[in-house]
């Protein structure tokens, strides 16, 4: 069994999209959860490029339970670039994360 789940937001302006999917998939006696989000933020820039600048983010992080037979796999990055588009500076900022969660589906009781 396989379900997906799809969203793709945008806001009326345009200055910020959300795109976010889910998976859950039951195999061979595992369940897999994964999603998925993107989320972009532009802004037109006015002033210096000095007072946007950030450092790019990075957290990662794995959990395994062996008694439970559960693991979660998480990992979300953040950042941010700048374009020209028609002579204007844009800031587009950025988040991605992916979560995956793997558990032991309960054994079926023999009848």
């Amino acid at each position: 069994m396989r379900d997906l789940v799809f969203k793709n937001l945008t806001s009326e302006d345009r200055k910020r999209r959300i795109i976010a999917s889910s998976e859950i998939t039951d195999k061979e006696g595992m369940r897999t959860v994964i999603h998925r989000h993107f989320v972009c933020i532009v802004k037109e820039i006015h002033n210096g490029v000095n007072e946007y600048e950030q450092q790019p983010n990075l957290y990662v992080l794995k959990e395994r339970n062996t008694k439970e037979r559960k693991e979660r796999f998480f990992c979300r990055i953040k950042g941010s670039l700048f374009a020209v588009n028609s002579g204007k500076l844009l800031l587009i900022q950025f988040m991605h994360s992916l979560r995956i969660e793997l558990s032991a589906l309960p054994e079926p009781s023999a009848i």
